[in-house]
């Protein structure tokens, strides 16, 4: 399990067009005085596990002060050590890594490292004000993986100045660089942010769900076959986050990725759909219960995409594995 300590904007040199951390982590305080609470309330519902993952997140770890730096790892330690978790992670920027910062790293056992890259289109980055360019996020990636740590990658879709090009070349960029994971995250206005004053001016417009959901499934299905781990899909909905006025606009939905996973089950079963010959067919899909809301989409979603072919007529059955068949109607 992951135990997430959030500190928010921490040692982040720029403030992104998109970002506002406080929001995004619920957490407002970035001191040590605030990991160490954080983590006292992970304690009283967490079970102590050296399994368990502690994970630095919502700013730029290796840019914080170094001396910083260590006091985080030593208190991480200082719960390692009495068995509460295990392997560290953190996130941080393409930016902001070194030989030299990888080595202090790895002498305090950090496992995995998340590069926030987001995109990997120059353009692209400059308007969202990251702050470093597309050959950071190469170079930070390669030295992780010739680091001997496990490489995650947290990409974007929706950013401004970001077409069908750009973010398919991204993800071709992404392919060539190998990481053990990504994230996902569609841009969502986020009020105290630049975006949203560019989205109240009109100049920025964000992502239908529908299109987050169509940009979204090509990464998925790619990333997912080259066995690249997607960890997330869409920001995970807290309160802080979904309360009343913090999301201005974008696409938004507390069950994004299963509305992405979904897309790509009816896509999939289309293409069958379009193989078969000219007739009329009963298309049997057998599937696990806890598949089930996918393999049919949001409202019946999927089961109305197929059988507006008017080639099938849909029926489900339950079983251990996803299969589909179809049965000729005139031979039945």
């Amino acid at each position: 399990m992951i135990l997430p300590i959030f500190i928010p904007h921490a040692g982040c040199p720029h403030l992104c067009s998109f970002c506002n951390q406080r929001t995004i982590s619920g957490e407002g305080d970035s001191s040590l005085a605030g990991a160490r609470r954080q983590m006292e309330n992970l304690l009283g519902w967490v079970r102590p596990d050296p399994a368990n993952e502690l994970a630095f997140y919502g700013g730029s770890f290796t840019a914080l002060a170094p001396d910083r730096q260590e006091a985080l790892l030593d208190l991480a330690e200082t719960w390692r050590g009495q068995g509460l978790c295990g392997p560290l992670r953190l996130s941080t920027r393409p930016d902001a890594i070194t030989p030299e910062i990888l080595d202090r790293l790895r002498v305090h056992q950090v496992e995995t490292i998340e590069l926030g890259a987001q995109s990997l289109d120059d353009r692209v980055l400059e308007l969202a004000r990251r702050g470093h360019t597309a050959a950071q996020v190469r170079t930070a990636s390669r030295l992780i993986r010739q680091g001997g740590f496990r490489l995650g990658l947290q990409l974007m879709t929706g950013l401004p100045g970001q077409d069908g090009p750009s973010l398919e070349d991204t993800k071709a960029q992404v392919l060539a660089l190998r990481p053990d994971m990504v994230r996902i995250y569609p841009v969502l206005v986020i009020e105290g942010t630049l975006l949203a004053d560019q989205w109240r001016q009109g100049v920025y417009r964000p992502q239908t769900v529908e299109e987050a959901v169509d940009a979204c499934w090509p990464l998925y299905r790619d990333f997912t076959a080259a066995g690249i781990q997607v960890i997330r899909l869409g920001l995970q909905p807290d309160r802080e986050l979904c309360a009343p006025g913090h999301i201005l606009a974008g696409p938004f939905h507390p069950a994004f990725g299963e509305l992405v996973k979904s897309r790509g089950v009816g896509l999939q079963v289309l293409e069958k759909i379009a193989e078969l010959p000219g007739g009329d067919y009963n298309m049997i899909i057998t599937c696990p219960d806890r598949l089930a809301s996918i393999v049919r989409g949001q409202h019946r979603s999927n089961v109305r995409l197929w059988e507006e072919t008017g080639k099938v007529r849909v029926a489900f059955q339950t079983g251990e594995k996803f299969e589909v068949r179809f049965h000729d109607r005139k031979t039945v």
